[in-house]
């Protein structure tokens, strides 16, 4: 036995249904090798990677009609990857990537039991530079700034693995971390928009969760050339 329990969901993504599986509750703890306990994830933090999260949705249903054509788009933090999902479902170009033991093989299996090819994923700590990992024309996370000292470490990752022409969309539940962010990513010559979101069928406006899309050099936004400023 693994130590923890699953639950199977379907989850209606951009108009098809996507069969995840999830751990059973936020009370699943296994960690028998001390694998996420050398990396730092403590016993309070292991089993978030395991749920879908409202911000998660959000992405994945922005990633279900989002321009991909040509390019090349990285997801940090996937946990059950349902943004990497719908977009292999579309035959995007997608590296899947988190840093929790367990991320690879829930990917892996959620793929398979959609019928899906197997997408690529790279283990990825944020403060290591990874010089194999390569540029990007698209980079996305969702609920990725829930710590204060993300902000830096995540406008780093983009640094080193952002094209000069490329996006990074990011949804937040407005946990108060998103400010430094994109102070930094303006500092890059990325340019900013913000749509506030409701993220739960509870959210009254003004909604506290937003989808920010950073975009940098030629990125088309609704058919007209963006710059930064």
């Amino acid at each position: 036995m693994p130590g923890y329990t699953t639950r199977e969901l379907m989850v209606r993504l951009g108009g098809h249904d996507y069969r995840i599986r999830a751990l059973s509750d936020l009370q699943q703890f296994a960690d028998p090798h001390h694998l996420a306990n050398r990396i730092g994830i403590s016993s309070a933090l292991w089993s978030l990677f395991g749920q879908v999260w409202p911000a998660g949705r959000v992405l994945a249903e922005a990633m279900a009609t989002h321009d991909i054509v040509g390019k090349r788009i990285l997801e940090l933090g996937c946990g059950l990857g349902l943004s990497s999902l719908v977009l292999q479902q579309r035959r995007a170009d997608i590296t899947a990537s988190d840093h929790h033991p367990l991320a690879e093989s829930f990917l892996s299996y959620n793929a398979t039991q959609n019928q899906l090819a197997a997408i690529v994923y790279r283990d990825l700590r944020w403060e290591v530079p990874d010089v194999t990992l390569g540029r990007f024309d698209l980079i996305i996370g969702s609920d990725i700034l829930y710590e204060s000292g993300h902000a830096d470490l995540l406008a780093a990752m983009v640094s080193r693995h952002a094209l000069p022409d490329a996006e990074v969309l990011v949804t937040d539940p407005g946990r108060g971390n998103s400010a430094p962010f994109t102070r930094a990513l303006v500092g890059q010559g990325f340019a900013v928009t913000e749509l506030r979101s409701r993220f739960d069928a509870a959210d009254v406006a003004p909604f506290r969760g937003r989808l920010l899309s950073y975009r940098r050099g030629a990125v088309m936004a609704n058919g007209m050339p963006t710059r930064p400023h």
